[in-house]
């Protein structure tokens, strides 16, 4: 069943309980608050990953777009050997773009990063969320900073319920999707989160600036020298038709743009996407400009990236042959964090987007380890 045909499912099912409720005392659909935990199920040792020496899918509690209660699903790795005095250290990750379908979740699919091991190897416990919608009820909010950030923080709550010798003590780190994810994380985990210990974040690959491309988007969108854009794009788009059904997505989709968009939901993951969709100009997906300020405020408030606000210190790396995430717009995020003061690492490596995960850690596995510690990690362009 598509998530289109569910939504209409669901909503001829909310009127007929509206015409109950005139008959009967009226009682509020019940939710949970944030990270408490649903249910949780060990997977098998197929999806153990080495330096782990469990696995426990999990699904709970968040708040997706405009602070509503959504579901989400996530892992908790537990690290090989005895927790220190206070528990695990834990590192909550989030995921680069998989897609915005149910199966693409990677707790369904069981592609997950493959750096994670090496982290669990250091001695922190893992928990990586699949963000709400992903594998939940509703469509999955890609690109929706905020609502990630509530599932990445979340996912640390459920995660210590789950598994009591995990430390309160955390970072976030995230590449891509991840990234932004992350950044957003570090902007608000501290007052959303006040009774965990959060220590910083590590953001490679970060998406930022997007929105101030979002007014060339239209019919006479240039050709750029990117990769995946057209399919970026459509998953941002579908979460934004599902969260702001006021803006009308579809009047602004040429027919191929629909199709693109109910693929991306209900059928196909990114790489299944952009086999199919990678080289469809994005002009070919649009009917008509996207500058206008009912859809410019939408996209502004889903896609900017906080450059002031952050409370502890953050590691951004950024790849200078990345095609996906390309470093001029990374270069602006830094010179505005700069600008206003705040306090963080910046690293550029000669590589693409996803070699920067691994181009990075030499320097993130340091920073890293100060957080915990509770030293001040270098930070500073020249680190």
């Amino acid at each position: 069943m598509s998530k289109r045909l569910r939504r209409t499912l669901i909503g001829l099912g909310a009127s007929a309980l509206v015409a109950l409720a005139l008959a009967a005392p009226a009682t509020a659909v019940p939710t949970g608050s944030p990270g408490e935990v649903v249910s949780q199920e060990l997977l098998g040792p197929d999806r153990v990953l080495p330096g782990a020496v469990t696995a426990t899918k999990v699904t709970y509690w968040s708040q997706g777009p405009k602070d509503a209660p959504m579901m989400s699903t996530g892992v908790v790795y537990r690290p090989v050997g005895t927790p220190p005095e206070g528990g695990w250290p834990v590192i909550s990750y989030a995921h680069g773009t998989v897609g915005v379908a149910d199966q693409c979740a990677p707790s369904n699919s069981g592609r997950t990063s493959i750096y994670l091991g090496y982290w669990l190897e250091q001695g922190y416990a893992v928990v990586a969320t699949d963000y709400v919608g992903l594998g939940t009820p509703g469509v999955h909010p890609y690109l929706d900073g905020r609502s990630a950030a509530h599932s990445v923080v979340d996912m640390v709550r459920a995660g210590r319920s789950v598994d009591g010798d995990l430390s309160s003590k955390w970072v976030a780190m995230g590449q891509s999707q991840g990234g932004q994810a992350t950044m957003f994380t570090a902007s608000l985990a501290t007052e959303y989160a006040p009774e965990l210990d959060y220590r910083g974040a590590v953001a490679t690959g970060v998406p930022s600036n997007i929105e101030n491309l979002v007014p060339l988007g239209g019919p006479a969108f240039p050709a750029l020298p990117l990769k995946g854009t057209t399919v970026y794009i459509a998953n941002v788009l579908d979460g934004l038709r599902a969260s702001r059904p006021d803006i009308d997505v579809d009047s602004y989709l040429t027919p191929l743009g629909k199709t693109i968009l109910d693929d991306v939901e209900n059928n196909m993951c990114y790489s299944e996407a952009s086999a199919k969709y990678g080289t469809v100009p994005l002009g070919q997906v649009l009917s008509k400009s996207l500058n206008n300020p009912t859809f410019m405020n939408a996209a502004r408030e889903l896609l900017t990236v906080p450059t002031s606000g952050y409370d502890r210190p953050f590691f951004l790396g950024q790849g200078l042959e990345d095609r996906d995430v390309p470093a001029p717009l990374t270069l602006k995020f830094a010179a505005d964090l700069a600008l206003n003061g705040v306090d963080f690492a910046f690293h550029t490596y000669p590589t693409d987007h996803l070699g920067t995960v691994p181009a990075s850690m030499p320097d993130s596995t340091p920073f890293v380890a100060a957080l915990f510690s509770g030293r001040h990690p270098c930070t500073g362009s020249f680190c």
